[in-house]
């Protein structure tokens, strides 16, 4: 066990990106602990009113949208996690789709742009550790791939037993955006972290605090990051410079669509709901 602690406190700190000698022979197998101050900070942040507005069901053609990503020529990449991904390009305005890319990403839980390439989260994977991919975005082909920083299993995964077929239980990243100078921020639930990674290298250049346990998408707007907590149906509005929250939007559990994925279009935040195909925005 201290050898797994210690790989976690080496991830969640330190700037070095994710190597052999770090890599235990067995996935950490725990919930990562949210100070009680972020979770006090959480519950008692400002509440930010936005209104649901449901756009359009990307069913049948995507039937889990799990993360999306705005093209700058204002087209929308639509990851969905039915295995294996495809990312599809439709039309915001009406929800239809341009064309599609099948990738080699599993369960895929966030895609971004950067460098000529999406880089996807391969958030589950066949052998080996859960990765982040550099993809070609004409071909869907893995140009690069990372072990993504902080896996590990938690939640809902730690009573779960493998079952023959299934994949493993690690579990990786999740939401992923492009911050520029040849960086990304991404979300990884297991290691209670946001990283700012080296996007050509994997490696970790600083990490600040989640909000809570199942981080899922992410938005960036100038010196904030709009965390999505799917657990509470909340969207956390985070300083990028230490974590601080400064403000929630809160969703009606029972009646909106589940946030999952998340991005933001002039000024405006969208989301997609991987559990019944929604696209939403908030305004």
């Amino acid at each position: 066990m201290s050898h797994e602690i210690s790989r976690r406190q080496i991830l969640a700190t330190s700037g070095l990106g994710a190597c052999a000698a770090l890599i235990p022979a067995s996935a950490f197998a725990a919930n990562p602990v949210i100070p009680e101050a972020t979770i006090h900070a959480r519950m008692h942040a400002p509440v930010i009113p936005k209104k649901v507005n449901r756009l359009f069901n990307t069913r049948p053609q995507i039937d889990q949208p799990n993360d999306l990503q705005f093209a700058a020529n204002g087209d929308l990449w639509v990851l969905d996690q039915r295995d294996p991904n495809v990312v599809f390009t439709i039309n915001p305005k009406t929800g239809a789709v341009i064309s599609s890319v099948v990738t080699e990403s599993l369960h895929g839980s966030g895609i971004t742009y950067g460098n000529g390439a999406w880089f996807i989260t391969s958030t589950k994977v066949a052998e080996g550790y859960p990765s982040t991919l550099k993809v070609d975005p004409k071909t869907g082909k893995t140009l690069k791939k990372w072990e993504t920083p902080g896996w590990g299993i938690y939640g809902a995964y730690l009573t779960r037993t493998r079952q023959p077929g299934e994949l493993p239980l690690e579990s990786g990243g999740h939401g992923v955006k492009w911050a520029g100078n040849g960086q990304y921020w991404l979300a990884t639930p297991a290691g209670g972290k946001l990283y700012l990674i080296n996007a050509e290298e994997g490696t970790i250049a600083r990490s600040i605090q989640a909000p809570t346990i199942r981080t899922h998408g992410i938005a960036l707007e100038g010196d904030y990051i709009w965390c999505v907590g799917s657990d509470e149906a909340e969207i956390y509005k985070l300083r990028m410079s230490d974590g601080g929250i400064v403000g929630r939007i809160v969703l009606d559990k029972v009646n909106d669509p589940s946030v999952h994925g998340l991005d933001i279009k002039d000024g405006v935040l969208w989301y997609c709901d991987a559990a019944k195909g929604w696209m939403c925005s908030l305004t």
